[in-house]
């Protein structure tokens, strides 16, 4: 009897204990799940587009110690395709575009009468042209300013017109080589939409054409406004 005694009062001791223990644990809830985070925009991967604007150009003319400049200003479409990088964890993006355009550029004002080419008047006119460059911009968020420059060239044409009897008529025309530099702002309307105004300056160099009989010297330059609208495919594409 008396060990039955001491048993059960050193199992109610430890039920007792036990209970005293688990009432000194803090209690601590389950901590609230928390979302994934929603990936931010990036502007790495390829895209492609569609651009329209104005270019304001300038022909600078030389033949038999004469100057005969002109403008052939006109409206430009084309069309653009390239690659973008954006660095891990940085707003820094890298990347390379190509584009090709077609302009109505067409001028035949100039110097008429120069020596050797009576009563003539020397034009130029610019078809087709184009860039490859290479791009760096800094991204905020879906806003991306950027520069770019390379490699530019242009359908050159010179043509010379005869104004009255006795002048000469005649052209040539070559795929002038330059380069190129600008910049723009791009923002991204989707994520796969975007759309872009740009400025850019080419210089095409200075080539030699044999218009009318006449060795005609001439430097081409061009100011450009552009804008554009573009679709930009997934980076993993």
């Amino acid at each position: 009897m008396k060990r039955a005694t001491l048993f059960g009062g050193a199992a109610a001791l430890a039920l007792w204990g036990g209970a005293a223990f688990a009432a000194d644990i803090p209690a601590y809830e389950a901590a609230p799940a928390v979302a994934a985070p929603v990936p931010s925009f990036t502007w790495s991967g390829p895209y492609l587009g569609l651009q329209a604007g104005y270019g304001w150009f300038d022909a600078d003319n030389r033949v038999n110690g004469f100057k005969p400049g002109s403008s052939p200003d006109g409206f430009t479409v084309g069309a653009y395709a390239g690659y973008n990088h954006q660095l891990d964890n940085s707003p820094l993006v890298l990347g390379v575009e190509a584009d090709i355009n077609y302009t109505d550029g067409d001028a035949r004002r100039g110097t008429r009468g120069f020596t050797g080419a009576p009563d003539t008047r020397i034009g130029n006119d610019v078809g087709f042209t184009g860039a490859v460059r290479a791009r760096v911009g800094y991204a905020f968020d879906r806003f991306l300013v950027y520069g770019a420059g390379g490699l530019a060239f242009a359908d050159h044409e010179v043509k010379a017109r005869a104004t009255a009897p006795g002048g000469a008529s005649g052209s040539d025309d070559t795929v002038a080589v330059g380069w190129t530099i600008g910049g723009g702002v791009e923002a991204a309307l989707s994520d796969n939409v975007t759309a872009r105004v740009e400025y850019r300056y080419s210089d095409f160099g200075t080539d030699s054409f044999s218009v009318a009989g006449s060795r005609v010297r001439s430097d081409l330059t061009e100011n450009r406004v552009m804008l554009g609208v573009g679709y930009k495919f997934s980076s993993g594409w």
